[in-house]
């Protein structure tokens, strides 16, 4: 891995440099538009000789459009929307790569995060993949380079991270997800590969439970196939705006974030998903909106202090 992080992307999109991101943001680039999308999982290893693999997860022939909400040389967003069908759009995860990036929000577990600043040096020539929930809240963030390796343009980074969707409503014998995920690009969609390590971390303790690999692939099909989404974030992105406001302005005012995962058996992203359809169908007006957005998010919010002392 010493000899991949070293290499200097090159080839298909061209020579990259540290003073030269907009070239790294073509590549970015590539991760939008509108895909088929398949996501696989297998438990691989564990070791314990006594654990007891789950069953492989499956989930194919789902479009998914990846939206470019915000775009600059050192900046891009996507906003991802899952087609279920043309009357099923779900808002999926959000995500924002930002070039030389030194401020890092750190997993540490309980659902808490933490802001850590990052000498220049181990940020530069690098790009931050920051991925934010459904419903804008904080998930997990890694850097590294882009690096161009064997004709493929490969991303890689290891970062610790909340339990996925998929699992953290059917079980809880781990804690902490820390994800190898890599991104392989090509002209024709992409991979987010996956090698996850599920682990109990308690009292300054780590103890592996299993080993996962994953692999989500991301096939170009034509845009007509997205029309569906593309409407949906149209009637509803101003609504989004507004809550990635009140997250911008708890990210700019705390160095630590700690969420509670459920109010009245509830998460957060559906108390949010019920006011955009309210505010959609005007049961709530433009003066009363922010502040009942602000209000949901507050909500969940917990002092940070008590759950730090939990995760130390």
């Amino acid at each position: 891995m010493k000899k991949l992080t070293g290499i200097i992307a090159a080839g298909l999109i061209g020579m990259i440099s540290y003073a030269q991101p907009p070239a790294d943001r073509k590549i970015i680039g590539q991760l939008c538009g509108c895909f088929e999308v398949s996501f696989k999982y297998a438990e691989t290893f564990s070791p314990s000789a006594d654990y007891k693999f789950h069953d492989r997860e499956e989930i194919g022939a789902t479009a998914d459009l990846a939206l470019p909400i915000e775009v600059s040389d050192k900046k891009l967003g996507r906003q991802r929307l899952l087609i279920v069908s043309p009357t099923v759009i779900v808002k999926h995860w959000r995500e924002e790569w930002t070039y030389e990036n030194p401020v890092i929000w750190k997993y540490k577990g309980d659902r808490t995060w933490v802001k850590e600043t990052l000498p220049a040096d181990q940020v530069k020539g690098k790009w931050t993949q920051t991925i934010w929930e459904v419903a804008d809240e904080p998930r997990y963030q890694g850097l590294s380079q882009f690096v161009n390796l064997d004709g493929k343009i490969i991303w890689q980074n290891t970062t610790d991270a909340p339990l996925p969707r998929r699992e953290y409503t059917v079980r809880s014998d781990y804690n902490i997800l820390k994800r190898t995920n890599r991104l392989n690009i090509g002209p024709g969609g992409y991979l987010h590969e996956q090698d996850n390590q599920k682990i109990v971390r308690s009292n300054g303790t780590e103890k592996l439970i299993v080993e996962e690999k994953g692999h989500n692939n991301y096939k170009k099909i034509e845009e007509k196939e997205c029309d569906a989404a593309r409407k949906y974030w149209e009637e509803n992105k101003e609504y989004w705006s507004k809550v990635r406001k009140v997250w911008e302005d708890h990210i700019k005012t705390n160095d630590v974030i700690s969420l509670k995962e459920k109010i009245d058996n509830k998460l957060l992203h559906e108390y949010l998903l019920t006011l955009a359809k309210d505010y959609k169908e005007k049961k709530v007006s433009k003066d009363e909106i922010d502040g009942r957005i602000r209000a949901e998010i507050d909500r969940f919010i917990v002092p940070a202090e008590k759950k730090l002392a939990g995760t130390r």
